[in-house]
């Protein structure tokens, strides 16, 4: 059970969960104890239990609260005006960017291997990275073939397939190889070369 509603915009709290974020990232979930991070926040133990009841709660605040800010980091998408050509690469260059970004990278990581101990938490974390970053897409794609600009089976699998062309090379990879091997290109060329090979399949 995470803190109370009034409790949300308590500077304490912000304090606890950054670091406890960090602790999460770097030590894992069993490694984290919880009195350094109370230490490190500037806070008495009693004052994290009184917000956090257990570690539990304290790392489900941790993904929820970086679910809300990958929101936000996203959303900016939504806005992108133009061609079809500049609408997708402003879409796939905010998310190339998002994608290899290190801390996005660390929490997905975490999830995923924290997943067994919060199975719930894991699922609904993927299923909101899903509607957050696939859902303004798929509306774009199906305004762009309303408008006779695009020619698409289905939105949603032209979706998967554009944002497949990005995840490969700059999220899987790094996720796979723990960070060590990364795309070599920037990631506006990589999101160049994606709308490119999508607009010479789908474009009508």
């Amino acid at each position: 059970m995470t803190a109370p509603i009034n409790a949300i915009d308590d500077p304490r709290r912000t304090a606890l969960v950054r670091q406890a974020r960090q602790h999460f990232i770097t030590e894992g979930y069993v490694g984290t104890r919880m009195e350094p991070i109370a230490r490190e926040a500037g806070v008495s133990t009693a004052t994290l239990y009184a917000m956090f009841e257990n570690k539990a709660a304290l790392f489900a605040a941790v993904i929820e609260e970086a679910a809300a800010d990958f929101t936000v980091r996203m959303s900016t998408v939504q806005n992108c005006t133009g061609s079809p050509q500049e609408r997708l690469l402003g879409f796939l260059t905010t998310y190339a960017d998002f994608m290899s970004d290190a801390f996005v990278q660390a929490i997905f990581r975490l999830v995923i291997t924290e997943r067994s101990r919060f199975e719930a938490l894991a699922i609904a974390f993927f299923d909101k990275a899903k509607n957050d970053f696939g859902g303004p897409l798929i509306v774009a794609l199906n305004e762009m073939e309303a408008n006779g600009d695009l020619k698409l089976e289905k939105a949603s699998w032209a979706a998967g397939q554009l944002m497949g062309m990005i995840e490969h090379p700059v999220f899987f990879v790094p996720m796979v190889t723990g960070g060590q091997v990364r795309a070599q290109r920037a990631t506006a060329e990589i999101a160049a070369d994606a709308v490119r090979t999508f607009l010479s399949r789908y474009q009508a």
